[in-house]
């Protein structure tokens, strides 16, 4: 009889909590801040998210999308964990860059602590890949030992400049940044523009949505990631090209940014039983129908990833031992690169 009480009791809890949540997130707004302007990658997988998760939300509150660019997504992270509400009610994906530079102290200006943040999940374990337009000669990784190759990036700290300037320092290559692209699109219209040859995406099969011969309209020269993604088993995986222990720690280390490609996170602080109804919440929209068709029409990828495990690989990045921590800093030193006119780094 004692368990019984003691099983009505914590079930008479759970209802209870269940209700204060519902009646905290009726009425209210859901804000999702975007660190990026519209069009790329981040704004359209951070908007179809938000659509869908306020479905599962107790109280079903409304969704807000709001772009916020700049910093390469310092803007919107520093918005989140240090201005906006900590009530569950803000939510943002989160640079993937964000725990290596502050593992490496490569960002003055990060001063968020990316192991305190409250991880919803992560949408997708996607691939960084580089890639080359149609009018480049550089179509594989030999050609660009051979020759310099221009490639737009946001800033030297994007993904894509580490990506590049780890293969220049480590395998030969002569690949050249340009800095200071505000977006996907406009590096996009620069490279049909012939104003440059390559750039970096984690999501490419919304590019060759489209473009001329579809994969025929850029050159896949190489993909980063823990593995292959296997609708592109022909192009090479970084891990696979290291030729000795130095290497591939390195290559280790970055590729395993690849697992956080899209990570969503509120700021410390939100109490406990919103971030489990969030947590939840997340959970049901990865496996939701309506959800993975609107982002199969996009070509968009999904895999789900449980707050706690990025948790887990947060602090795997940020926790790195001092005697790699040097090495990979010299390992992705940029020694030269060109600043866009007129823009700064976002």
């Amino acid at each position: 009889m004692a368990g019984l009480v003691a099983a009505l009791t914590v079930l008479a809890a759970s209802a209870g909590r269940a209700d204060l949540v519902e009646d905290f997130y009726k009425g209210k707004q859901l804000r999702v801040i975007i660190r990026a302007g519209p069009g790329g990658n981040y704004d359209l997988y951070s908007r179809l998210l938000v659509r869908h998760l306020v479905r599962y939300i107790p109280g079903r509150p409304t969704a807000l999308p709001e772009n916020m660019p700049g910093g390469s997504g310092l803007t919107a992270l520093n918005y989140v964990a240090e201005v906006a509400p900590k009530d569950g009610t803000v939510l943002t994906m989160v640079t993937q860059t964000f725990p290596v530079e502050q593992a490496l102290g490569l960002n003055r200006n990060l001063k968020v602590d990316l192991r305190r943040l409250s991880w919803l999940g992560n949408m997708s374990e996607t691939n960084t890949f580089l890639l080359t337009s149609r009018f480049s000669p550089t179509r594989t990784l030999d050609d660009a030992k051979r020759r310099e190759t221009i490639v737009a990036v946001p800033s030297t700290a994007d993904v894509t400049a580490w990506l590049t300037t780890l293969l220049n320092n480590t395998l030969g290559t002569r690949f050249k940044l340009v800095a200071g692209y505000p977006s996907g699109p406009a590096m996009n219209l620069a490279m049909e523009r012939n104003e440059v040859e390559g750039r970096g995406t984690t999501n490419p099969r919304t590019m060759l949505v489209g473009a001329p011969g579809n994969d025929a309209g850029f050159h896949l020269l190489l993909q980063s990631g823990l593995r292959k993604d296997t609708d592109y088993p022909e192009v090479p995986l970084l891990r696979d090209l290291a030729g000795n222990e130095e290497q591939r720690l390195a290559f280790d280390y970055f590729s395993k940014m690849g697992a956080l490609a899209r990570p969503i996170a509120l700021a410390a602080g939100a109490p406990p039983d919103r971030l489990a109804a969030l947590r939840a919440a997340f959970k049901a929209t990865m496996a939701d129908a309506d959800f993975l068709a609107e982002a199969s029409r996009q070509g968009m990828d999904i895999g789900i990833m449980s707050g706690e495990d990025v948790q887990r690989i947060v602090d795997e990045l940020v926790d790195v031992a001092p005697t790699l921590r040097d090495r990979l800093r010299q390992a992705i030193a940029v020694k030269a690169a060109t600043q866009l006119e007129g823009k700064g780094p976002e």
